[in-house]
């Protein structure tokens, strides 16, 4: 980790990150969530995390956020 500091030493790299952490915290990728929960029910596997069960304000945020995600998937392959 102490030579991965020196990634981050140009403005464009900090551009780079602090686009890439805009992107995450949005929920554009989220859909990838949904993908992974319905290979899980289909293969009758659970799926297990070490996080602690989501409040009911962060379970409505990340719907919404896979919802957001699902739509402009959509949105981008009906206009392309």
């Amino acid at each position: 980790s102490h030579c991965m500091l020196a990634y981050i030493n140009t403005y464009f790299a900090v551009f780079t990150f602090y686009t890439a952490m805009a992107i995450e915290f949005s929920g554009l990728m989220h859909v990838s969530y949904f993908i992974q929960k319905v290979v899980g029910w289909l293969a009758g596997k659970p799926i297990k995390s070490n996080e602690p069960p989501k409040s009911a304000v962060q379970l409505a945020f990340f719907w919404f956020r896979v919802l957001l995600s699902a739509a402009v998937l959509g949105f981008s392959l009906a206009v392309t």
